[in-house]
């Protein structure tokens, strides 16, 4: 256990409003439970491409949701305070 102090406690270094949101892994759950869904559906891939594209395709969907919904989950501007890195930045947005 004294080992793994450090592991455990790795949440602390996160800004206070983040640490709630750490302890939950329901977001990623849930989207790994609509990939389960989407490839039952389709049932059998004709080749490894066919997994990529479908799964790409939820991913970059799923992105595209948690960009809309910055404000109710963890932001890169309020991580990239927890940086002295001056190669952290944020993505251009598109209007």
């Amino acid at each position: 256990m004294d080992g793994a102090e450090t592991d455990v406690l790795a949440y602390m270094t996160f800004p206070k409003e983040h640490r709630t949101k750490l302890h939950s892994t329901n977001p990623i759950e849930r989207l790994n439970g609509e990939i389960k869904r989407r490839t039952d559906a389709v049932g059998i891939f004709p080749n490894d491409d066919a997994i990529v594209r479908l799964v790409g395709a939820l991913l970059l969907e799923q992105n595209d949701e948690w960009a809309v919904q910055r404000a109710s989950y963890i932001t890169l501007e309020t991580i990239s305070q927890m940086s002295d890195d001056p190669l952290i930045s944020l993505p251009a947005v598109a209007d």
